[in-house]
């Protein structure tokens, strides 16, 4: 083969081997031939002539011989420089195709399958989340401040985790007649109160202990069992209740409250645990009370009248006040009284009485020298305001009324001052002498 020919030669084989590879789309490396150990490519400038390549099995060609060093020296630069070409053209296509094929591996390490159960609801996702929160926000999952999330949001996934979302419920709990608000993650009433800690055996409660709490809560009444004391007609009994008042649990205890009885606590409170209650037996009456209301006196000044000389012109008259007490009797002892009410009946009557302003004359003429004072006391017994059995003569000279006024008094003789009677008496004794005392007139003359 000449020069020529040999590097025309070379030219067809380096295109071909270019155009094999452009064409591969894409490349697959994993599909790529590979070659037997020793059976490597050897150029045909190795081989003396145009003779072509021994098949297999074929006798070895005769041996050539070594051609001069330095044409020897060319064909190794020339045949280094191509297969380095060939090496820079290889090397790109194989780290894209190691690229893709790691990619593919982190993408398959990124997924996770993780158990996300809600509310008692499970299900499995693959999700490529990094952590909890990231998984709650791509399943729409939104979470309170009651609500429990297990592992806590922002906790790392790894393939395999459970992730369990429990909601918080609103329960408007009265435990034992103390309401307050509280919140649980318990689907059940018997869970809620298991998870708030209250005992339930022998308590009350206002609903089935199975029944489901939705998001929107309930309101629960509580009412524990307590041992409760009853002290009654001088005996002890112990209960065990869960009553609501006071008075449910003396019931429980066989005891009947009748009429006004009642408890030493309020019977409509809440009965304690180790509350002693004790019954009053109670009878009651009223009583009702009168008093007399005084009246008062009036004073008006008459000049009419002589001076010192008072005359009742309206006799006053007491009023009455009634009160009604309410008495009662506890366990046998007697209560002080209770005032309940009180009413006027009748209200008082002032007494309206005359007082002299005119002047007194100095004596009645011829009477200066007799004993007054002896007629009196033998009339009245010297009481001014002295009045017969009959109602009919009164004063110290027993005055009736009729000659009591014809001779110039007003009202009645028994109202007038002692003075006054006696000038009064003075001038009867003119008019009509001693007798007009049949039986004591005497006494005048001593």
């Amino acid at each position: 083969m000449s020069r020529a020919q040999f590097e025309t030669y070379e030219t067809h084989e380096t295109d071909k081997t270019h155009e094999t590879y452009e064409s591969c789309e894409p490349y697959d490396v994993h599909s790529a031939p590979t070659l037997a150990y020793g059976d490597t490519y050897r150029p045909a400038y190795e081989v003396t002539g145009r003779a072509a390549l021994p098949r297999q099995g074929a006798r070895p060609a005769a041996p050539v011989p070594a051609p001069d060093g330095r044409a020897a020296r060319r064909r190794r630069a020339r045949y280094t420089e191509r297969a380095d070409a060939s090496l820079r053209r290889l090397l790109p296509r194989a780290l894209v195709v190691a690229f893709l094929a790691g990619g593919t591996t982190a993408f398959v390490a990124e997924d996770k399958a993780v158990e996300l159960t809600v509310d008692g609801t499970p299900r499995t996702l693959h999700t490529f989340a990094d952590d909890v929160t990231e998984l709650l926000a791509e399943e729409g999952v939104e979470v309170g401040a009651h609500d429990v999330v297990v592992p806590a949001p922002g906790t790392p996934l790894t393939s395999g985790d459970d992730v369990t979302v429990r909601y918080g419920r609103p329960v408007l709990l009265t435990l034992d007649g103390r309401r307050r608000q509280v919140w649980t993650t318990a689907e059940t009433v018997e869970g809620t109160l298991r998870q708030l800690g209250v005992r339930t055996e022998g308590a009350y409660l206002s609903t089935s202990r199975s029944r489901r709490i939705g998001r929107e809560g309930l309101a629960l009444d509580v009412r524990t069992e307590r041992v409760v004391t009853v002290m009654a007609d001088g005996r002890a009994r112990t209960v065990r209740t869960n009553a609501a008042t006071v008075r449910e649990a003396v019931e429980e205890a066989g005891i009947t409250l009748r009429g006004q009885d009642t408890t030493s606590v309020p019977p409509a409170g809440f009965p304690r645990d180790g509350q002693t209650v004790t019954v009053l037996r109670i009878t009651g009456s009223h009583e009702v009370h009168e008093e007399p209301i005084p009246f008062r006196v009036e004073r008006t000044q008459d000049p009419s009248l002589y001076r010192g000389t008072e005359v009742v012109q309206q006799a006053g008259q007491p009023g009455l006040r009634r009160t009604t007490y309410a008495v009662r009797t506890v366990n046998g002892v007697r209560e002080k009284p209770r005032r309940l009410r009180t009413e006027v009946v009748r209200e008082p009557r002032p007494q309206v009485v005359h007082v002299g302003t005119k002047p007194r004359p100095a004596s009645v003429g011829g009477t200066g020298h007799l004993d007054w004072q002896g007629l009196a006391a033998c009339e009245s017994g010297g009481r001014p305001d002295a009045v017969d059995p009959s109602g009919t003569y009164g004063g110290l000279y027993q005055f009736d009324t009729r000659t009591w006024q014809d001779l110039g008094g007003r009202g009645r003789p028994q109202d007038a001052s002692a003075a006054e009677q006696t000038y009064r008496a003075k001038k009867l004794y003119v008019r009509s002498g001693a007798s007009a005392w049949p039986h004591c007139g005497a006494r005048l003359h001593g």
